[in-house]
């Protein structure tokens, strides 16, 4: 069996590997860098309307997904944005993902929901910030002082 200990670094891994990929597919259509937008190869024009906020969301979703830093909100917003893509761009040329390019849009989709429900796992900026207000904020012992 699975052992129980590797539960929160595996779902950490999943988490900032799926946070890169969409960060990396931001940073593409962005900035024109690692290949550009894949629909054209370039950077997208600014503020272009749905195109460039995607690829915001994409940018500052997967940085946040990555680092495990406000993780559920980044990867609620991360997956409906997906959602979105997948019924506005792809489904109405098909309804399978396979057949109208959609499985990205799909896997960051159910991905990014996974994390959004599970949480971000051992390995995060938000894990770390519960622990030290954990223990910043539990009351300190005292030594009990006879009556």
């Amino acid at each position: 069996m699975f052992p129980a200990r590797l539960h929160g670094p595996v779902l950490s891994l999943f988490r900032m590997v799926t946070g890169v990929l969409f960060l990396c597919h931001g940073a593409a259509s962005l900035f024109g860098i690692l290949g550009g937008n894949p629909m054209t190869g370039h950077a997208l024009p600014f503020a272009e309307w749905p195109g460039w906020w995607a690829a915001l969301i994409q940018l500052v979703c997967g940085g946040l997904v990555l680092v495990g830093l406000l993780t559920r909100p980044a990867a609620l917003l991360a997956s409906g944005s997906m959602a979105y893509a997948y019924f506005v761009v792809h489904q109405p040329d098909h309804l399978l993902p396979l057949h109208n390019g959609g499985e990205l849009a799909a896997l960051f989709c159910w991905s990014f929901l996974l994390v959004a429900v599970l949480g971000p796992g051992t390995w995060a900026l938000d894990a770390l910030l519960s622990r030290r207000r954990g223990v910043a904020t539990s009351p300190t012992a005292r030594p009990s002082v006879p009556a």
